[in-house]
C-alpha cells in the first residue's frame, strides 16, 4: 500500500490548480516537498514554481511518471490523449489521478493501457489551504488499498466527496466555480459596509470571516441553509429587511441561473 510519508507524486501539468494541490499537501505537513515533481511545456516557468516550493522539476512526462508513485494528470483537457498516450506503459504501473475537466472513468479507458489504476476528480483552489474539496467519480479502477490511500491523501486538502458520474459535472461546477461566486458576495457585502463608512480592508475581514463561520457552523451542525436564516430573522427586524431586499433583486434565482448556464453552456 502507498505511504504518504514516502510516497512520490508526480504533476502532468503544472499551472494553478496542480500548484493548488501541491501547496495544501506541503502546507499539511504530511507531504514532504522532495516527494512532489512535475512536468510542463513552460520549463522556466516550471522552474520557478518548483523551486520556490522545494519541488523536482521533471524535463519530460515520461521522466517524471517513471520517477513517480502517484502520477497526477493536470494538463488542459483537450491535451490529456496527447500526454498520456506516449507514457502509458510506465502509467499502467502507477496510481493515475485525473483534474482534467470532463475526463472520466471511460475517456481514460479508452487511452490507458487495461488494468492501470485511475481516478478522476475535480478540485477547487481552496485545497491550496487545505480547505477545499475535492469531488471524485465514484466509478474508477482502483484497488482497496488504493482508495484507503486516496481519501488519507486528500483528506490532507479539504473535504473529498465520491459522486455518480451524472452527477460529476454539477458538483464539479459547484465547487469549482463556486469560490468564484463566493468571493464576488465577499466583494459586494464589503462594498455595502464601505458605502457606509467601514474601511475596505476591515471591510473584506468582516465579509470573509462572516462567510467562512457560517459555512463552517453549517458544515459542524448539518443544519439547513434556510432554518440558520430563520434564526438570524426576527421579526420586523433589520436581517429580514436585508433579505428581502435580495429576494426582490433575484438573488438565489440568479445564483441557480448562473450553475444552470455553466451546465447547459454545451448543450
Amino acid at each position: 500500500m502507498l505511504d504518504l510519508s514516502t510516497v512520490r507524486i508526480a504533476f502532468l501539468g503544472f499551472g494553478n490548480m496542480a500548484s493548488a494541490m501541491a501547496d495544501g499537501w506541503i502546507r499539511s505537513g504530511a507531504v514532504k516537498p522532495e516527494q512532489l515533481g512535475a512536468a510542463s511545456r513552460r520549463q522556466d516557468v516550471l522552474e520557478a514554481r518548483t523551486k520556490a516550493r522545494g519541488m523536482k522539476a521533471f524535463a519530460t512526462c515520461e521522466e517524471a511518471a517513471r520517477w513517480a508513485d502517484v502520477v497526477v494528470v493536470a494538463v488542459k483537457p483537450h491535451l490529456v490523449e496527447g500526454v498520456v498516450k506516449p507514457i502509458r506503459g510506465i502509467l499502467k504501473d502507477r496510481l493515475v489521478l485525473s483534474v482534467a475537466v470532463g475526463r472520466l472513468f471511460d475517456f481514460y479507458e479508452s487511452i490507458l493501457e487495461s488494468g492501470t489504476r485511475h481516478l478522476s476528480t475535480l478540485p477547487n483552489t481552496p485545497v491550496s489551504i487545505n480547505e477545499g474539496i475535492v469531488i471524485c467519480e465514484a466509478r474508477h479502477s482502483m484497488t482497496l488499498d488504493d482508495e484507503a490511500f486516496v481519501e488519507q491523501l486528500f483528506a490532507k486538502l479539504g473535504l473529498a466527496e465520491f459522486a455518480d458520474e451524472k452527477m460529476m459535472s454539477a458538483a464539479g461546477t459547484l465547487a469549482g466555480c463556486g469560490p468564484a461566486f463566493a468571493a464576488m458576495f465577499i466583494e459586494a457585502l464589503a462594498d455595502g459596509a464601505v458605502k457606509h463608512g467601514v474601511p475596505r480592508a476591515a471591510a473584506y475581514s468582516l465579509a470573509s470571516q462572516m462567510l467562512a463561520g457560517t459555512a463552517k457552523l453549517q458544515l459542524e451542525t448539518g443544519a439547513h441553509p434556510g432554518a440558520m436564516k430563520d434564526a438570524v430573522c426576527s421579526p420586523g427586524g433589520t436581517t429580514i429587511i436585508g433579505v428581502a431586499a435580495l429576494e426582490r433583486k433575484g438573488f438565489r434565482s440568479a445564483v441557480i441561473d448562473a450553475i444552470d448556464a455553466i451546465e447547459t453552456r454545451s448543450r
